[in-house]
């Protein structure tokens, strides 16, 4: 299935515009695009929220036939707790996370008693764990670290524009990560030379436009064959004010439904 993330609003929820979108107002905005799929991820009122406040936004996702996933950062044990309640509240059965939060970075070692502790809640609840790709860990030490801990209920993010700052090839990242794939996150993304030649800036790209060999990921993950969900974000750079960047942002998103929709 294919869905919207937070990332793919990530301009018009910021507060470098007039008016910032809504939680909701990305919900509504995700359905008129003929979408119901919704990844609210690394959104952070989502935490502030009260307990009514939550109840009216999942009620708002049920009543537009929304589905949705859940994504944070990092595998503390009671933060992965309190994503469990949120799951919960939202009827998500899937949530994003990372090895590492800005505030708690275990070993490797630590990670796997971690999760290996954690594993029998998600399992009871029904709820996949899907830890990014992403530089600070290697594909290989993730993959590993996985394998170890063993579950049904954890698997992988797959986000192969994000292991190239740890000078990992995207395609190899794809390759190694299938298996244990259970969420995707589409952008496209490409490298352009910064002024006077002096090294590259390393950026997201419309969909079909970059480096992303979308093909082959759908050839190795077969998400549809498999029912792994396709979240779509951006890697989109501020375009100099608030409307021509939200213009971008709004272009993007429906180009890249566009191509996932005529390459399934």
């Amino acid at each position: 299935m294919i869905g919207l993330g937070t990332y793919a609003f990530f301009w018009q929820h910021s507060s470098r515009v007039s008016e910032p979108l809504s939680l909701v107002g990305a919900f509504e905005r995700t359905r008129e695009l003929d979408v119901d799929l919704f990844q609210i991820c690394d959104y952070a009122p989502l935490l502030s929220m009260s307990h009514s406040e939550l109840a009216a936004a999942a009620a708002e996702a049920r009543d537009l036939g929304l589905t949705i996933e859940l994504g944070t950062k990092g595998i503390e044990p009671g933060h992965l707790t309190s994503f469990l309640r949120l799951a919960e509240i939202f009827d998500a059965t899937l949530i994003r996370s990372m090895v590492f939060a800005p505030d708690h970075r275990p070993s490797l070692g630590e990670a796997e008693q971690i999760l290996t502790d954690a594993m029998p809640s998600f399992e009871a609840a029904g709820v996949t764990l899907a830890l990014e790709t992403y530089e600070q860990i290697p594909t290989a030490d993730l993959v590993g670290l996985i394998e170890r801990v063993d579950s049904g209920s954890l698997g992988i993010c797959l986000d192969p524009a994000n292991v190239v700052a740890g000078l990992e090839l995207p395609r190899d990242a794809v390759e190694r990560c299938a298996p244990l794939t259970r969420n995707v996150h589409v952008k496209d993304f490409a490298f352009a030379r910064q002024d006077g030649w002096v090294g590259f800036s390393y950026s997201g790209a419309p969909m079909g436009d970059g480096l992303h060999d979308y093909r082959h990921l759908l050839d190795v993950v077969q998400p549809q064959a498999r029912n792994i969900n396709e979240i779509v974000e951006h890697w989109l750079p501020w375009q100099g004010d608030p409307e021509t960047t939200v213009q971008a942002e709004i272009a993007w998103t429906t180009t890249t439904l566009d191509y996932l929709r005529r390459n399934r």
